[in-house]
């Protein structure tokens, strides 16, 4: 479990350990509060978030690969306080 500004979270996967709690902490937008998985993948020199669902979270392996950049260093992190 991790703690952050914006929540706990459980890490589900940290490729290449992208993983920067301040770096999350400080492009971490509200909008993403309502999602249970959160998706962080720096493609372009740049960390994008994307949010998932219990519901769509089967998605996220093909978000990876239709939206990251191959081999991207990316994280999964599951919600686990709803605040």
């Amino acid at each position: 479990m991790i703690e952050t500004e914006h929540g706990n979270f459980e890490i589900i996967k940290d490729y290449k350990e992208a993983l920067e709690i301040k770096v999350f902490n400080d492009r971490y937008v509200e909008y993403l509060d309502k999602y249970t998985y959160i998706v962080g993948d720096c493609s372009a020199d740049m960390l994008r978030f994307k949010g998932f669902t219990e519901e769509t979270k089967q998605t996220i392996p093909d978000y990876l690969m239709e939206s990251a950049t191959p081999n991207a260093p990316y994280y999964v992190l599951k919600r686990l306080n709803k605040e």
